[in-house]
């Protein structure tokens, strides 16, 4: 399936010269987004997924129904103060500044093979800092997914070490 005929570019947004890439036209579609999912968990049933972990908040769209056709748990990676229970932070840069994600403490137990998923892989600095939590922790990041990346930004480069799954390059 061509999932690219599901995306919606959306030109100057959120600002001038941008060509946003909207996943929620492939997600309105039922059968584009159960492939593009399917396409996931065949990835992580390879890497013998024990835990899917996703950074808010379209990582959780991917994440979830990866996880449930798994039958594993999703651990979810949010910003700071979004969490109840002891976390875990790490600080990672931003175009204009820094941010900070937290995961619970407990999320991963140490040796848990672990699958990484987010929509888009554009400069790689949210995934970099999800991926710190996660082997702060004990994990062992056995494989990350995306729907899109955006090659053109070298986000892969901060990645060289992991096994990436992307079903789109832009």
């Amino acid at each position: 399936m061509d999932l690219k005929q599901y995306i919606t570019i959306v030109p100057d947004w959120p600002k001038p010269g941008i060509k946003f890439k909207d996943i929620t036209t492939l997600m309105d579609n039922g059968e584009a987004y159960k492939y593009a999912t399917d396409q996931i968990v065949e990835y992580a049933r390879e890497r013998q997924i024990d835990v899917v972990v996703g950074p808010e908040a379209r990582g959780f769209i991917i994440g979830c129904p990866v996880a449930y056709a798994m039958g594993v748990g999703f651990a979810p990676v949010r910003k700071e103060g979004k969490l109840p229970r002891e976390t875990i932070k790490m600080q990672y840069g931003l175009e204009y500044g820094k941010d900070v994600l937290t995961i619970h403490k407990d999320a991963i137990k140490p040796g848990q093979r672990v699958l990484i998923t987010d929509d888009l892989l554009a400069t790689g600095g949210t995934i970099e800092a999800t991926i710190k939590l996660v082997e702060e922790l004990g994990g062992v990041v056995a494989g990350i997914a995306f729907l899109i990346e955006l090659s053109y930004l070298d986000g892969r480069n901060k990645l060289n070490d992991y096994d990436i799954l992307t079903l789109m390059t832009y």
